[in-house]
């Protein structure tokens, strides 16, 4: 077999297998229970167990908590002041997750102003993505072929005059 068809299929190989279109996404919500409940999971449905959570209270750079969530990728936090707070979980192994969360004037959790959307980290899907790191390999296959080709027609031309 030709050198260069094995090493492109096994490019190809290599390039499905890394491709952004296999990996997780992540998801999360916060919600108020005599604290804020904050809940970390990839984009199809499993959680985040025992990632990594650091809290920022509102105009400090200095972690007001850390932890880990729990098997299910929960984890609870009690504020003590009102404002913006900030919560950061990552797995440890690329994926990360902030949620920003609003915190009334009581600071407990049950009287919060503002309600809390999910946040997503990817902003298409992954049978997109998978399209799109397709297209990308054929793409590059074909303009290596096309070049591959076109050498070909030039040399040929080149031995007859």
């Amino acid at each position: 077999m030709n050198p260069i068809l094995i090493f492109l299929a096994g490019w190809m190989v290599a390039m499905l297998n890394v491709s952004e279109g296999w990996c997780h996404g992540v998801e999360g919500t916060v919600e108020p229970i005599m604290g804020y409940c904050l809940t970390a999971m990839y984009d199809d449905g499993e959680p985040m167990s025992y990632a990594g959570v650091e809290i920022k209270a509102p105009n400090s750079d200095i972690a007001f908590q850390t932890g880990r969530t729990d098997r299910n990728g929960c984890f609870m936090v009690k504020t003590d002041s009102s404002g913006a707070w900030r919560a950061a979980v990552s797995d440890g192994m690329g994926h990360r997750l902030t949620l920003d969360f609003a915190v009334g004037a009581d600071g407990d959790g049950q009287k919060s102003d503002q309600s809390t959307a999910p946040a997503t980290s990817g902003g298409t899907s992954r049978p997109i993505r998978v399209v799109a790191a397709l297209s990308i390999i054929f793409g590059l296959c074909g303009f290596f072929y096309g070049w591959k080709a076109r050498r070909k027609d030039s040399y040929v031309g080149q031995v007859a005059q």
